[in-house]
């Protein structure tokens, strides 16, 4: 099959903020630049031998996904650079939630895992396996459909809705013992490690108003 032509640049403009904040996500931002511009520069590399097999954009997640498995799984790679990890965060209306014990169905733990990412929950995700790890953040946080994900990973279908599965069950019970889950004064969703004082919600990673 020929090789099809692609603009690097057009490539590079599109895909790089969402590269960045994947990688930001997977490793911190201590390492998140570096790793962009490693995965861009394979891009450039290779792009001349990309047939179209499948999607450019999961081609493009799948060079990243192997170099951030490849940084962390590195010996330079420093567990305190995951304290940096970095969650969008997003709404909720559900006002009766205050501890992670509560959100039993799977479609409030997708809600739950969706909130802003405070210091509670990025040490919890840091405990995750790197296999767990990767499925949450492409699931949960780039939105990424299973299909998707299993093409990027290498894996079938199947092996890859086990595996979310999996991962969304282990992140539930460790928030649940680890996080408890309540309305600050904004009434904002937030999160304490458990016995931990609520009254300085800044020191606990919380965003400034």
């Amino acid at each position: 099959m020929k090789a099809i032509h692609f603009d690097f640049q057009g490539i590079y403009d599109e895909f790089q903020p969402k590269v960045l904040r994947y990688l930001t996500r997977m490793l911190g931002e201590n390492e998140a630049e570096d790793v962009t511009q490693e995965v861009f520069s394979k891009i450039s590399q290779t792009l001349a031998t990309f047939r179209g097999d499948s999607q450019l954009s999961t081609w493009i997640y799948r060079i990243a996904t192997n170099a951030a498995l490849d940084r962390i799984r590195s010996k330079s790679f420093p567990a305190a650079n995951q304290k940096s990890l970095s969650i969008d965060p997003s709404s909720d209306n559900d006002t009766n939630e205050d501890t992670c014990d509560e959100a039993s169905s799977t479609s409030a733990d997708q809600q739950l895992i969706r909130e802003e990412m405070n210091a509670c929950i990025r040490n919890v995700m840091n405990r995750l396996p790197e296999n767990y790890r990767t499925v949450v953040v492409l699931s949960e946080f780039e939105g990424l459909r299973d299909r998707e994900i299993a093409d990027i990973l290498g894996l079938s279908l199947e092996a890859t809705k086990i595996r979310i599965h999996r991962a969304r069950t282990q992140l539930r019970k460790e928030l649940a013992a680890s996080c408890v889950f309540y309305r600050d004064e904004r009434n904002e969703f937030a999160c304490d490690v458990k016995n931990q004082p609520r009254n300085d919600l800044t020191t606990i990673g919380l965003k400034k108003p």
